[in-house]
């Protein structure tokens, strides 16, 4: 998981380069700073033992909602390609599923008898 927020956070990065100073620092600076928290989030849990994982877990899924809206603004805005849409939407989807897997499997395991 943090391996797969880091690259999407590379490529939210690259796209930025491309962006007029306006876009830049407004909508895709808190794109930017929603895949930093998750990628914090997620090493944060990584390094967590049981279910004190869950809050952060909680939070990065919810971080990776906020950031499905963000680039569904940036494309409608024309900020972003219809491509670079597909591909974000493609790996923040991925991300929530993947966080969401996690936060069952830990419910699972640490069930009291």
């Amino acid at each position: 998981l943090v391996h797969k927020i880091r690259n999407l956070y590379k490529t939210i990065y690259r796209l930025g380069g491309a962006m007029p100073k306006r876009d830049k620092l407004g909508i895709h600076f808190a794109l930017e700073a929603a895949c930093l928290v998750m990628l914090t989030l997620s090493i944060e849990a990584a390094f967590t033992h049981g279910l004190a994982k869950k809050p952060m877990l909680e939070k990065l899924r919810l971080k990776a909602e906020v950031g499905k809206q963000l680039v569904r603004t940036e494309q409608e805005l024309g900020i972003i390609t219809d491509t670079a849409y597909l591909e974000l939407g493609k790996e923040l989807v991925e991300i929530s599923k993947m966080t969401t897997g996690w936060i069952q499997s830990l419910v699972k395991n640490h069930k009291e008898p």
